[in-house]
């Protein structure tokens, strides 16, 4: 069965750095695109971040781009998304996602940025 579960959100201030991880099972992480979404209140979910099966290509939306990186470590079958120069916009729930048959998410984890 096909699980993903996210961790590593917390409150962090402005300008500060966490990295989320993405712990799948049911499937092998190295063989799809994992996506990284966000979800603040009020507003529609949203495309953070992408890394590709083949050859691993990253992109990025342009409010995050230079700032998070996204990741995979195929030995641990997770994926990661390392956040850095945080702004209080990036808070919101971030989720995990993969489409295999159907779309698979995680449970979200919330991630705070504020003083």
């Amino acid at each position: 069965q096909v699980h993903l579960v996210e961790s590593g959100g917390t409150l962090v201030q402005p300008g500060g750095s966490l990295r989320l991880s993405c712990a799948a099972s049911g499937f092998t992480v190295s063989s799809y695109a994992m996506n990284w979404y966000r979800q603040a209140p009020g507003k529609e979910r949203e495309l953070v971040a992408r890394i590709t099966s083949r050859g691993g290509n990253t992109i990025y939306t342009g409010s995050v781009k230079g700032r998070f990186t996204i990741s995979r470590d195929n030995a641990k079958n997770t994926v990661y998304l390392q956040m850095n120069s945080l702004k209080p916009e990036d808070t919101a729930v971030y989720y995990c996602q993969v489409t295999l048959r159907d779309d698979y998410w995680g449970q979200g984890t919330q991630v705070t940025v504020s003083s």
